[in-house]
Formats: C-alpha cells, structure tokens, sequence
C-alpha cells in the first residue's frame, strides 16, 4: 500500500493563499517516490483552487475537513458528501479531535458520519485517540477500542480497505510540540491494528494507519519507518510547502 502524507491545513489559508501553496507544493514534489501519495485538506473555500492548483498531478489528491452525514437540508453551516465530491474532494476526515473535544461531537456522531461519507463515494479517515488524562490513567486500549468500534460500527464489513484510513492522534501531542515517542507509537498502532483485524478481518491488515500528532520535517522519517505507520497526518508543519514537502520526500 502506499503510504499516504495528509495535510490538515484547518482554519488556515485563501484561496489565494492555498494556491499558491499548493502549487510551489507540486513543484517541490515533482519527482514524488514510488509508494507515496499526497492528500491536502484546505478549508472548504479553497476546495476547488487547490485542486485546479495541482493541475491533475497523480498520486496528490484534495479532502475534507468535515461534512454533515445528510444529502441536503436545513443544516446551516454545514455541507454534504456530494457537496466535497462535486468540488473535487475525494476524502475527508471524521472524528478529528477537534471536532470531539471542541465542537462536542460524539462516538455515535462519528459514527454516523463515517459510514454516511463512505455510502456516498468518499474516503475517509477517521481520527481517534486519547486525551493525555486518559493516558495517565492508563485507559489507551479502552478509549481507541471504543473510538474504532463506534466509528466503523455501521460500515459495511465488505467495504474495500483502501477508502478506509484511521489516523491516531493523541490529543496531547496536537499543536503542543509534543510528540508520541516510537515506542508509544508502536504501542497505539498495534492496537488499532488488532481492532481493524477483528473488524475486517484479513483485509484488516490493508487499512491505513496513520500517525497524527506534532509531525515535522526533523521527526517524520523516524515515525514513517514504524511498523503499522502507514502515513502521517500533520497540522501546523503542513502549512508552509517546504516543510510538508520536506516530510512528504523524508
């Protein structure tokens, strides 16, 4: 599989901003390796420019932050699967911290989500982990356990693993600069890896894992060489082309 390096640029850029970012982005990873792919997920005003920007590059693609699991309604503020898809969109995240710990969605929400984004043609990548205080209190398996299961509870047991990806991000290494050390990485991915094993059964050992947690351009080769890290999802370091595309050719 390849391993997948996603870009989470949160309430961040322009349109103009994003475009230019993501071309000097293409350039500087022209010559991508064999085995890399490249996801950027801008606001959803930047959608469109950012993928018209990367001119039809292969193995770079465009995602979204977030969706409502509804075709359409009265949900203001919020947009459909077919509203990313129709901007170019082939992925988006559910589950992300952020959305659990600011915005005060659930297990069941998430859920939902997951598996109303992946009826409707996109892929996705559901985020999970724990909070430093759940850390502490040594509940890692329980939280991760709970977070996977409630979050893949309604997908179809038959879905093709690669439009599936989990992301581990433990809440405490987020814009912090802190930073999982391998052997918690190993620790927490392993048992991701075990949950979507006895979810999916073999085709489980195909789902991306991905590490999400105050990844730069100085640590990126370490954790992408890992056993069950299968790519990177990173925040503040995505921001400026040079460092992302330091991490993406790490």
């Amino acid at each position: 599989m390849n391993k997948l390096f996603a870009a989470n640029w949160k309430m961040h850029k322009t349109q103009a901003e994003a475009g230019e970012t993501t071309a000097e982005l293409a350039r500087r990873c022209a010559d991508l390796p064999d085995g890399r792919e490249v996801l950027l997920i801008p606001p959803f005003t930047a959608l469109s420019v950012t993928g018209a920007a990367l001119c039809g590059r292969d193995w770079f693609s465009v995602g979204g932050q977030n969706f409502y699991p509804a075709d359409h309604g009265a949900f203001t503020g919020e947009v459909s699967p077919a509203m990313l898809l129709d901007c170019g969109a082939t992925f988006a995240l559910t589950g992300h911290s952020e959305r659990r710990h600011i915005l005060g969605e659930n297990d069941a929400l998430v859920g939902k989500k997951t598996a109303f984004g992946l009826a409707a043609g996109l892929k996705i990548i559901l985020c999970v982990g724990e909070m430093i205080e759940e850390r502490k209190a040594g509940k890692l398996e329980e939280v991760l356990t709970r977070q996977i299961a409630a979050g893949l509870a309604d997908v179809p047991k038959d879905t093709d693993p690669e439009r599936i990806s989990v992301a581990y991000e433990p809440v405490w290494a987020i814009g912090t600069g802190l930073v999982a050390g391998p052997k918690e990485i190993l620790e927490a991915h392993a048992l991701v890896r075990a949950q979507l094993l006895k979810i999916f059964g073999a085709n489980g050992r195909q789902v991306r894992i991905l590490y999400g947690g105050s990844v730069k351009p100085d640590n990126a080769a370490e954790i992408i060489a890992l056993d069950n890290v299968d790519g990177v999802l990173v925040g503040g370091a995505s921001l400026k082309a040079e460092d992302f595309s330091r991490i993406v050719l790490a």
